[in-house]
């Protein structure tokens, strides 16, 4: 299957779902297509709420796309494939309509960042999630600002300096990235379908005033996140980052 981001529209909920074969990976063209989703489903007077969720019944993100990494060959290039996760984010915070996100495998580096950028996040058992980062020579830079506004800044920083651990679902959890974790994903889909249709009856007024007192404070993010993207965008060319990537790539 080629890559997509679709979104459909039933009943008042906007379902927008992403999807590429290797491991659902985002590379640039998904960020873009993700945010230009999301912002629209914000916009459109049929949809009350957002559900995100990637397709598969396997990894929900496997963060960044290494084969792009790979190409990225000077600093405003890798600045502007960063800025498409804090594109993302910023379109995610900015939507005035809540967001669930849907996360029925792992989540690694920028898919943890999709889930700490969701309003309600429900999950698998099998939803485990790393910061891996560190071990390619970069950090988690851009989507550290909306996973510590989640778990804080310990667990955030546990996460990303042991880069190699996958931190159970139990533990997101716990650290209140997931609100509940269910054992299979037959579970999850009725759990995320109950509550999505329960907010659709919602006064939607009160939910966006909601989401922004929620947000309040994070007005300097667009400015910030642009700041964070140009630090990934130049660690990306050092040889360190590029050895790192090929040798994932070969094994």
């Amino acid at each position: 299957m080629e890559p997509f981001v679709n979104t459909q529209i039933d009943s008042g909920i906007a379902t927008i779902t992403f999807f590429h074969p290797q491991g659902n990976a985002l590379p640039g063209m998904l960020l873009a297509r993700l945010a230009a989703d999301i912002t629209a489903a914000g916009a459109n007077p049929e949809a009350k709420v957002i559900v995100l969720k990637s397709a598969g019944d396997r990894a929900f993100c496997a963060g960044a796309s290494f084969d792009e990494l790979l190409s990225i060959t000077n600093e405003a290039d890798g600045k502007a494939f960063f800025s498409g996760f804090a594109n993302v984010i910023n379109a995610m915070r900015k939507v005035p309509k809540l967001i669930i996100a849907r996360v029925q495998g792992k989540a690694v580096g920028g898919g943890v960042g999709l889930a700490g950028a969701a309003d309600y996040t429900l999950a698998t058992t099998s939803a485990a999630i790393k910061l891996s980062e560190l071990t390619i020579g970069i950090g988690p830079f851009v989507i550290s600002p909306v996973v510590e506004r989640k778990i804080g800044t310990s667990a955030f920083m546990h996460m990303s300096i042991n880069a190699t651990q996958f931190y159970d679902a139990q533990w997101a959890k716990d650290k209140n990235l997931y609100a509940d974790v269910f054992d299979s994903i037959e579970a999850l889909d009725a759990a995320v379908d109950k509550l999505a249709r329960q907010l659709t009856s919602y006064n939607p007024e009160a939910m966006k005033l909601l989401k922004q007192v929620a947000w309040e404070g994070t007005g300097h993010w667009d400015t910030l996140l642009a700041e964070r993207a140009e630090m990934s965008g130049k660690l990306v060319l050092s040889d360190f980052t590029k050895q790192a990537l090929f040798k994932l790539k070969s094994s």
